[in-house]
């Protein structure tokens, strides 16, 4: 059987893949399994939502499944993944639940769990919970059952903490942000303009449906096009759950993942912030940042694809900054996970410190034309395996050289093969990532 837990979570269709009775289940184990590692104390869990309106029936379903184990629950609402994970540390919590697809489409929803000190579990305590998702014994009755309380100043606390992270003002810059009618859409304006921004906001009123619909991370052209309008310095944009953030310069050009921790690792390194003067990246990372990396004296350690990795790696060499191209950006000193809006606010400080544009900045990187094209596939690990597959992988790789690189692999939340592919030409990587997504989709 497939493992329940993927690289970010657990995730699917909802209330068919990811019904209310495997969310009730999922809760009561992590619950058990919370309690059998650490007796001392009833165990509390952070539950939080990202705007989707099966978020609703799901975190009814979650509170459930943890009361009904014996843990006590502070619900924070809608709130970004990153807010949930620094709530479990800042209320003393020992879990918690983050109700969220993150950039998926509107009808799909997950659940993240977080332990103690707002860290991703690791994969034994997952697979530990998935064992236990059938399993009888007594239940809690009468005062062990767990209690609900509401935290009303959630968004409030979360904003704090970020405005003590990036403490740098802000005053003087316009920028356009889309909220992707997600979980950033309250606390993101409202950082942003307690920094001393001034704010535009698009995509900020959520009404259960619309997330991520044509907007936010995934689909920044509209972003694109208001920065010009607005006259604005930047843009930034979120995706559902806020854990990830792209940016557009002021002539509407987008400036992606590998381009913004470049521009941080740079000043990181100037500052003595940057541990070790190393960047973490994973192998999606255009070879541009390896490059520039390379030529400021900042050495690059490599992941596997999924903030997870690049988690464990920040953890296992103590280092200060690391990410993903798309998006996900972790500054370990201040955050135990991605946090799109934390990587906003020092990304603008950047440019409020250096006196530069935003476009200037990013030109410490040239970006390979990189091609990547999702293909649907109905059994992506066999896919992947498949000889016909490696073989005309192979091809390409021979065919490019060290002029440029392929990457295939499995999605880790979804039946999907990702071909990637850099040339030092556009039609030449487009030509190959069609290639290779033909045999895929002939495979598959």
């Amino acid at each position: 059987m497939a493992r329940l837990f993927g690289t970010d979570g657990v995730r699917g269709l909802a209330n068919d893949e990811l019904t209310p009775e495997l969310a009730l289940a999922i809760a009561a184990s992590a619950a058990r399994v919370l309690a059998a590692h650490d007796r001392s104390h009833r165990p509390v869990a952070v539950v939080g939502r990202d705007s989707r309106a099966s978020g609703e029936m799901l975190e009814a379903a979650v509170v459930a499944g943890l009361t009904s184990a014996g843990a006590d629950v502070l619900r924070v609402g809608v709130l970004p993944t990153p807010a949930v994970a620094h709530l479990v540390t800042e209320l003393g919590a020992n879990l918690g639940v983050m109700i969220s697809a993150s950039h998926n489409p509107m009808p799909d929803n997950g659940i993240k769990l977080f332990g103690e000190g707002g860290h991703k579990l690791p994969d034994g305590i997952e697979d530990e919970i998935e064992r236990g998702l059938n399993a009888q014994g007594a239940r809690p009755t009468g005062p062990q059952i767990g209690r609900v309380s509401d935290v009303t100043d959630a968004v409030n606390r979360y904003v704090a903490h970020l405005l003590e992270a990036a403490p740098v003002s802000l005053s003087g810059l316009r920028v356009v942000v889309d909220c992707a009618n997600g979980a950033s859409s309250s606390a993101a304006p409202e950082a942003y303009r307690k920094a001393g921004a001034e704010v535009v906001a698009l995509h900020a009123k959520p009404d259960g449906i619309n997330i991520n619909d044509a907007c936010g991370s995934t689909c920044p052209e509209v972003l694109q096009a208001a920065v010009v309008e607005h006259g604005a310095d930047l843009g930034i944009a979120h995706d559902g759950d806020a854990d990830r953030c792209l940016a557009v310069d002021a002539d509407g050009a987008l400036v992606d993942g590998d381009q913004i921790m470049a521009i941080l690792a740079v000043g990181m390194a100037e500052t003595g912030e940057l541990a070790d003067n190393t960047l973490v990246a994973t192998v999606m990372s255009n070879l541009g940042l390896h490059l520039a990396m390379k030529k400021h004296g900042i050495a690059v350690r490599t992941t596997a694809v999924g903030d997870r990795y690049v988690l464990e790696e920040l953890r296992a060499g103590g280092f200060s900054l690391g990410g993903e191209q798309s998006g996900h950006v972790v500054l370990p000193d201040h955050a135990t996970t991605g946090d799109g809006l934390l990587t906003a606010l020092r990304l603008m400080g950047r440019v409020s410190e250096t006196g530069k544009s935003l476009r200037e900045l990013a030109t410490v990187m040239h970006r390979l034309p990189q091609v990547l094209v999702n293909v649907p596939v109905i059994d992506k690990e066999a896919v992947a395996a498949a000889p016909a597959v490696k073989d005309a992988v192979a091809d390409v790789e021979a065919e490019l050289g060290d002029q440029g690189r392929v990457l295939l692999r499995p999605s880790g939340t979804e039946q999907l093969i990702r071909v990637m592919v850099e040339a030092p030409d556009a039609d030449t990587a487009q030509a190959a990532a069609d290639r290779l997504a033909g045999v895929v989709a002939s495979v598959g």
